[in-house]
């Protein structure tokens, strides 16, 4: 059967469209990978320049020997990856609980849960400030990674993919013996990977990426986060954009390793949702 030639088009320029915006929306990490190539004449220059004349690597040189890069990064990636995984437990043990297991006031709790995303991050800074500083985790890992270790949205997420699957299962599981930690462990996680590799990647980006906090309850400059510490390569001189974008571009390639190595559980996890929604 010939497709309909008015549908190959649609597809056709829909695609350009995609990938078009695509184009737009990678275009400034593109430009930054670019500077960072770039000397600073020709980063000042009145002209603009979207690739380098010569490949210039002095900044990059500039930007791991003026602060301690590598040790930022492992800072973050200590604090991503772990709270990460915290996350990922927290998230999937209350949501087997608020799915599976029937107690009194199930529903009151859960409401009070979702009742927190809509309080703005930015309005809990001074409590949890206090909090940590009251015991004693300033300058400390578990200061840092504390207030990502738990999610309600996550919690939100894992919920409804849980329902999906029939109580009837569950039940059936129990009467065999099976206790609510073995079914937790060897059929319900396994059988929802995708939506547990796509809570750690969301957590583990958004912890990078995180630059309040981490300055907040850190003071020494060993304890620095990577997006503390590109801060302190941005001095009035210009001649130090090329340095802040060689560090920017160091900075981004443990997300794209994240991406890289888990791109498969993320389009499962797509194709999955779109055939359960």
């Amino acid at each position: 059967m010939r497709s309909n030639p008015r549908k190959r088009l649609f597809n056709l320029l829909f695609q350009i469209l995609c990938i078009a915006g695509g184009f737009l929306v990678i275009s400034p990490i593109l430009y930054a990978v670019s500077v960072s190539f770039m000397d600073s004449d020709q980063i000042l220059n009145t002209e603009l320049s979207l690739l380098p004349r010569r490949i210039h690597f002095e900044n990059y040189r500039i930007a791991l020997s003026t602060t301690p890069l590598l040790r930022y990064m492992w800072n973050s990636l200590v604090i991503a990856g772990v709270s990460s995984v915290i996350r990922v437990l927290t998230a999937s043990m209350a949501a087997f609980a608020f799915a599976f297991m029937a107690f009194r006031g199930k529903n009151i709790i859960f409401m009070l849960f979702m009742s927190t995303i809509m309080v703005p991050a930015d309005c809990l800074l001074v409590t949890n400030y206090q909090t940590v500083s009251r015991l004693g985790l300033v300058n400390t890992y578990i200061g840092m990674m504390i207030v990502f270790c738990a999610s309600a949205l996550n919690i939100l997420m894992m919920r409804q993919n849980f329902l999906s699957f029939s109580s009837e299962l569950y039940d059936a599981a129990n009467v065999d013996g099976c206790g609510n930690f073995r079914f937790f462990t060897r059929i319900l996680l396994p059988l929802n990977k995708s939506v547990l590799t796509t809570v750690f990647i969301s957590a583990f980006i958004g912890t990078w990426n995180t630059y309040l906090w981490p300055m907040l309850v850190t003071n020494k400059n060993e304890m620095r986060t990577v997006q503390v510490g590109i801060t302190m390569l941005n001095f009035p001189d210009g001649t130090v954009y090329g340095p802040i974008m060689a560090a920017a571009t160091i900075v981004l390639v443990p997300t794209i390793l994240v991406f890289i190595i888990f791109k498969k559980q993320i389009v499962s996890g797509i194709m999955v949702g779109s055939v359960k929604g």
